[in-house]
């Protein structure tokens, strides 16, 4: 049991969940896209709220899911032995939740007809949990630095930006939800005398 605490299982668990989702898409046709990705019209006039946490597991092609599960998977390893299982989980999924509310509000505020989906939000709320990590943890992580993190997410977020169909929303809105949220972690452990974030 002690060996499983250091082993990225909940990291291994949404990759695996993410490509058996993204198979059965490949099988189900429209069907499982038409129920699950983001649509501000269906979630404000059919109160289809589910769609604001399943549009994370889905993507749209081969090199979306790809591109999102290498980062996941790498990050999300590291993050996990710092945090642990459980505090890793919910920051990841917290994150997907807050980037997809941006999203969904973006979209709302522009009349924006367009949907969205894919795991990038909870992505880049990694990148937020890692930055607050290295500016408020007394926790050191070895070769992670604050210019290093700092430079990452500059580089992600410019990316997003230049770059064409992306939902730049979900993007900033994962940043800021895992770098908030982590935040106020490490200050409330930290008021209670362990000064970490700790598995």
């Amino acid at each position: 049991m002690k060996a499983l605490k250091f082993q990225p299982i909940v990291t291994i668990g949404l990759v695996s969940v993410n490509v058996v989702v993204f198979i059965l898409c490949s099988f189900k046709g429209e069907m499982l896209y038409e129920r699950g990705r983001l649509d501000a019209f269906e979630i404000l006039i059919n109160k289809e709220y589910g769609r604001i946490f399943w549009a994370m597991f889905l993507h749209s092609g081969v090199n979306h899911i790809f591109n999102n599960m290498l980062i996941l998977f790498f990050l999300g390893s590291m993050i996990e032995r710092e945090l642990g299982h459980i505090k890793y989980a919910f920051l990841y999924l917290l994150s997907g939740i807050g980037g997809n509310l941006l999203s969904f509000f973006a979209k709302v505020v522009n009349n924006d007809i367009s949907v969205s989906l894919g795991a990038s939000g909870a992505v880049f709320g990694l990148d937020g949990v890692l930055l607050a990590m290295v500016l408020f943890s007394d926790r050191k992580m070895e070769n992670v630095t604050p210019a290093r993190v700092m430079l990452m997410v500059l580089y992600s977020l410019y990316s997003g930006f230049t770059g064409h169909n992306i939902d730049n929303a979900a993007h900033v809105g994962g940043l800021l939800t895992g770098f908030l949220a982590s935040g106020v972690l490490i200050f409330v452990q930290r008021r209670k005398g362990r000064g970490r974030l700790a598995g």
